[in-house]
């Protein structure tokens, strides 16, 4: 599959999470904030970073890029859309998940390697794993802190649509442990660690991330028009 990974001013992860598609089998194209169509892109991935400096809220800038019309139009076609860490803020953002993310509850930032349970394993990101398996991969953040309203929390619970959950330690506060969480039809994801820093033996946490990207090759062939 050839997926999108787009670049905003601010971005750090971009090259990061290209290289994690590489490695989960498929062709990575690079797109740019500015840009007005997604170049024939069957999957996108909005990576982690400081897009636009984090000014107003995280995402809330970054939410009215050019590429975001058509990113917004696609994932409502039902497109794979996988937003990392910053990306997860700029889908709340856009309205296309729920909730919100704001400044940890201790005020610092944060960098760890971080125990997570998948809780649904039926996403186009995520049907690589078993249901409820348990995965070390990394977190950074400053503002990383799920929020939403009871009557969200609960239907996020009782639909099945919180994708994965912290262990052992809430790093950030979140809201009910929620590190991700998905849409009802089950192609957008956001997620607050960072699974393509973990694709490989050699550095890292290991190998726990890749499945959010060889979950793709489940799709292939799929058409979004």
């Amino acid at each position: 599959m050839r997926v999108g990974v787009v670049t905003f001013p601010g971005s750090l992860d971009d090259v990061d999470a290209q290289r994690a598609v590489r490695i989960g089998g498929h062709e990575a194209v690079a797109l740019w904030h500015g840009d007005h169509d997604l170049r024939g892109v069957d999957a996108v991935v909005l990576p982690g970073g400081f897009s636009y400096g984090d000014y107003l809220r995280c995402g809330a800038i970054s939410r009215f890029s050019p590429v975001m019309t058509e990113v917004i139009a696609a994932a409502e076609r039902g497109m794979p859309v996988l937003g990392i860490c910053n990306g997860f803020q700029i889908l709340c953002e856009s309205h296309l998940l729920p909730g919100a993310l704001i400044r940890n509850d201790h005020r610092t930032f944060v960098c760890r390697d971080q125990r997570l349970r998948v809780e649904n394993a039926s996403t186009a990101w995520t049907s690589a794993y078993d249901e409820g398996a348990e995965i070390t991969i990394a977190l950074k953040n400053g503002e990383g802190g799920y929020v939403a309203d009871a009557a969200t929390l609960d239907r996020l619970e009782g639909e099945g649509l919180v994708v994965a959950r912290y262990l052992e330690h809430n790093p950030n506060g979140s809201m009910r442990d929620i590190a991700g969480v998905t849409n009802e039809r089950g192609n957008v994801v956001g997620l607050m660690p960072h699974p393509e820093h973990s694709v490989e033996a050699l550095t890292g946490t290991g190998t726990d991330g890749l499945g959010f990207f060889t979950s793709l090759a489940a799709l292939a062939g799929a058409t979004f028009a």
